[in-house]
């Protein structure tokens, strides 16, 4: 997942997990679009906030979340984080992501 500004260092990966791998994340600001074609990801803040925005059927939907809230991106959504704010991340990710930089066609 490739994030504006140090993106690359935002997110480590901690374990192996099933078909995918369990990372944790810490940043501010905001994400490119991503999804995950093979599975379900669990996204749980352990703390700050985040904006959730899943594309469905061509409409954003957003999911705010702040300490102990989580969501799951089900399997084939396009999905990223907006205006975080001093986040700490633990996803699930299943393996195999497809990433863009502009918003999707759903």
């Amino acid at each position: 997942m490739a994030f504006t500004g140090e993106g690359d260092k935002a997110f480590t990966e901690v374990a192996p997990f099933r078909d995918g791998a369990i990372y944790v994340g810490h940043y501010s600001g905001s994400s490119e679009w991503e999804r995950h074609p093979d599975g379900d990801e669990l996204v749980l803040v352990l703390s700050g906030t985040t904006t959730v925005v899943l594309l469905k059927n061509g409409a954003q939907e957003r999911v705010a979340l702040q300490a102990a809230e989580l969501v799951v991106v089900p399997q084939g959504v396009w999905h990223r984080f907006d205006g975080s704010e001093q986040l700490q991340v633990l996803t699930i990710t299943p393996h195999r992501t497809d990433h863009s930089l502009e918003r999707p066609d759903a």
